[in-house]
């Protein structure tokens, strides 16, 4: 492994030891494979080349101070990819199966997960990809599993500071009755024109509307979306928005410290009466958003102090990295080790 400066990691690829792989064939799961390429080979008519047969998770592995190796929720991140397959017509690794190759792909690339001090981590992504050959509109009857690693710094440059969001109006992210709700690659190609756009601008974020009234807030591109007020936090409810892992973690640990718990629809005029907002996710745990800018009305809405993340969403970031990284205890059965 080459030296690397661990503290100056961006949230970006880097090659690491090896992949784990495992096929679909014939009606069943293979053995997992190990293999240190970085490339696929698969036939031109696969499904998810023309029809979009894909999904994927995201999930980390952290190194504790005890030099131990956490890795987050995993079983949760399983059972999403169960979810999107099914909506999409695909088989999905079962949990067991989904947890092995999680557990070796960062075993066998342990040298990758960063040390404490650092604040970086090992992001884990598997991916599950229908590879068998159709012409028509048809799934896949062979399906391609890998999980592979990398080291990654902070998701956002600055890190844990507020940032400025852009309400989207034009695009829509998902359809109500589409596939918002998994975790399939359709909606970030959907969603992808409005990040770039509201990155040219020098946003953050690009913040969605329910694609129907264009009235609710529904989620971020990247990430679900909060807000916080009355010491309530406050998520968006609706069919279009992706179960977010780490936001229904915020959610537990908000009611375990008191606050109030709310998944609700938000008005889009609501907005400007909370304290604190901010996107989640797993790469970022926690993005603050202190400026929404609406192109529409050309009004900026301002949430809190614009260079200071607020109280409610700096302890909720600092207790979920603490049970990260191991430094608060886990009370909610929500690490896993690799030995």
């Amino acid at each position: 492994m080459k030296n690397i400066e661990w503290s100056a990691l961006g949230f970006g690829y880097s090659k690491t030891n090896y992949n784990v792989r495992c096929h679909y064939k014939d009606g069943k799961w293979g053995e997992l494979e190990i293999s240190d390429s970085e490339m696929l080979t698969m036939h031109m008519a696969s499904t998810c080349l023309h029809y979009g047969q894909e999904s994927f998770e995201g999930l980390k592995a952290f190194r504790g101070d005890d030099g131990r190796i956490r890795v987050f929720r995993q079983v949760e991140n399983a059972k999403r990819m169960i979810a999107s397959a099914e909506r999409v017509m695909m088989i999905a690794p079962p949990v067991e199966l989904f947890t092995e190759a999680v557990t070796r792909a960062i075993r066998l690339n342990a040298e990758y997960v960063p040390p404490r001090e650092s604040g970086a981590s090992l992001y884990i992504r598997p991916l599950l990809i229908g590879v068998g050959p159709q012409m028509g509109v048809a799934p896949a009857k062979e399906f391609l599993f890998i999980v592979f690693v990398a080291p990654v710094g902070p998701y956002f440059k600055a890190g844990f500071k507020p940032v400025k969001a852009m309400l989207e109006r034009v695009y829509d992210r998902a359809a109500p009755n589409g596939t918002g709700h998994v975790k399939v690659g359709g909606n970030y190609a959907a969603g992808m024109i409005s990040t770039h756009e509201a990155h040219e601008k020098g946003y953050a974020l690009s913040i969605f509307l329910d694609s129907k009234e264009k009235k609710y807030i529904d989620e971020c591109g990247p990430s679900n979306f909060f807000v916080i007020k009355h010491n309530t936090y406050v998520t968006p409810a609706a069919q279009t928005i992706l179960p977010s892992i780490t936001n229904d973690s915020l959610m537990t640990l908000a009611a375990h410290l008191g606050m109030t718990v709310e998944r609700r629809k938000i008005p889009v005029e609501e907005l400007e009466t909370f304290e604190e907002a901010g996107g989640c996710g797993t790469a970022a745990v926690i993005s603050p958003v202190s400026v929404i800018d609406d192109p529409a009305s050309g009004k900026s809405i301002i949430i809190g102090k614009p260079d200071t993340a607020g109280p409610w969403s700096t302890k909720l970031y600092n207790h979920l990295r603490a049970i990260q990284y191991g430094d608060a205890p886990d009370e909610f059965g929500w690490i896993s080790f690799v030995e």
